[in-house]
């Protein structure tokens, strides 16, 4: 019954979803892929992004993870908030562009192992490619504890969400854990796979991976937030710009609508493992880290980035909260810029005057 009442959901979702997107798609002619350069800065975003209207469409885009199939763009989500019936992840496609149209999927079937750690929704996927196999991992907990577990999941087709193959938890944390297994970030550096996780408690950590689904060896401490507990930090980032690797993760509170203090730092490392350090040079296990990207015009608590490379360039996807329709919680896409070795996000329309 809970499946049925979940690809009924999805099929509801999709369809009224749909009727919204026919209105955009003619746009979709102006965001082709063979049509001029990749876009930059603050890309204007268009289709299925985040909406929310109560007893209709419940569509979030909260710790959003972009990737990419052959032509088409993804990003899977947070599931949708419902203690009766958690919401799995929530994925969303484009065949345009990274600006769109964009269209809700709606979400992949929860796994009944997951229930068992008190969840209302699942948060913060990552999805990487290995071959022809896609791997998503995600976050099974609840707020206020580190009674929590990181899930995988693989496929070799991401848009059929029914596809997707569950293997259950390969991560898990308790009480009594300086850390929270949850915010997996999943990347491959000089050959090996690592993964970085992480929410509040001692802070962001890293492991090594054997064969995708295996922590092994040493848990790392890579940044922690330690001036105001509870210690607000949680997911990270780790990518590749040059001969440098940066570290970003979200500090302070998210969740809260726009009253939500989210904010991105980042610190940078020549070893993918670290120790990361901001601009000041100050590590980030010590509370270190530069402020890359905050609240910005209507775009409140922006966090939890996730990193694309893409026709040669880096971009970042982010979540918000809309302050112009009290707090919807939308996506944004930016082109990562670089300033002296550092990334850093232009101001594009909306975002209100640059500091200064």
């Amino acid at each position: 019954m809970r499946r049925t009442a979940r690809r009924l959901r999805r099929g509801l979702v999709g369809a009224m979803l749909s009727l919204a997107l026919l209105g955009a798609a003619p746009a979709a002619a102006d965001h082709g892929q063979g049509n001029g350069p990749p876009p930059s800065g603050k890309l204007d975003m268009i289709g299925d992004v985040g909406d929310f209207v109560p007893g209709v469409v419940d569509d979030p885009v909260h710790d959003p993870t972009l990737f990419k199939d052959g032509q088409t763009y993804y990003v899977f989500s947070t599931g949708v908030l419902d203690p009766e019936d958690p919401g799995g992840i929530y994925a969303r496609r484009s065949t345009g562009t990274l600006e769109g149209p964009w269209e809700s999927l709606g979400a992949i079937d929860l796994p009944e192992w997951t229930l068992d750690y008190d969840v209302q929704h699942l948060w913060a996927p990552h999805v990487v490619r290995v071959g022809d196999t896609y791997h998503l991992y995600y976050s099974a907990s609840s707020f206020g504890t580190n009674r929590s577990a990181i899930g995988h999941a693989t496929t070799r087709a991401p848009g059929d969400l029914d596809s997707w193959v569950d293997h259950g938890p390969i991560l898990t944390s308790a009480p009594g854990d300086d850390y929270n297994a949850i915010d997996p970030m999943v990347f491959k550096a000089r050959g090996q796979w690592y993964i970085t996780f992480g929410s509040f408690w001692s802070g962001i950590k890293l492991q090594r991976l054997d064969g995708m689904d295996t922590p092994t060896g040493p848990i790392t401490s890579l940044a922690s937030n330690p001036v105001d507990p509870p210690n607000a930090i949680e997911n990270p980032q780790i990518f590749q710009h040059g001969r440098y690797w940066y570290l970003t993760a979200s500090w302070d509170f998210c969740c809260q609508g726009v009253d939500s203090t989210y904010r991105t730092v980042v610190g940078r490392s020549t070893s993918p493992t670290g120790p990361f350090v901001d601009r000041d040079g100050v590590p980030m296990t010590e509370g270190g880290g530069t402020v890359l990207l905050e609240s910005r015009g209507n775009q409140i608590g922006t966090g939890a980035l996730d990193v694309l490379k893409d026709r040669g360039r880096l971009y970042g996807v982010h979540h918000y909260y809309d302050a112009d329709t009290g707090g919807t919680i939308r996506m944004q896409i930016r082109e990562i810029e670089w300033e002296d070795g550092w990334p850093s996000f232009s101001y594009g329309p909306g975002d209100g005057d640059p500091p200064g």
